[in-house]
């Protein structure tokens, strides 16, 4: 009887993670690309930066992107990392504890 009710809850289990899955491909394809991806001007936006900023964070390799047709895209998770990477506040903390 106990393996009866652990096979239930076991299964129970796997039926919500299905259904996850499934709410999850449910997403429009546009709102998945959107979440994970940026064109030109949203970027330039973003950070408010202009195009040639945008153009030298490329060249320099700071900022990887993707192009197709001459349509340049960037990852968002590539945008937070630049800016994780170039943030001061922790460069700030070691230096006010310093003085």
């Amino acid at each position: 009887m106990m393996g009866i009710v652990e096979l239930i809850f076991s299964m129970q289990d796997e039926i919500k993670a299905i259904a996850e899955a499934m709410q999850k491909n449910k997403i429009p394809w546009k709102e998945r690309f959107s979440a994970t991806w940026a064109d030109r001007q949203d970027v330039m936006q973003m950070l408010h930066v202009s195009q040639r900023t945008l153009q030298t964070l490329r060249d320099s390799g700071a900022l990887p992107f993707s192009r197709i047709n001459g349509k340049f895209y960037y990852r968002i998770s590539d945008i937070e990392a630049l800016l994780e990477a170039n943030y001061s506040g922790e460069n700030n903390k070691d230096r006010i504890q310093a003085d």
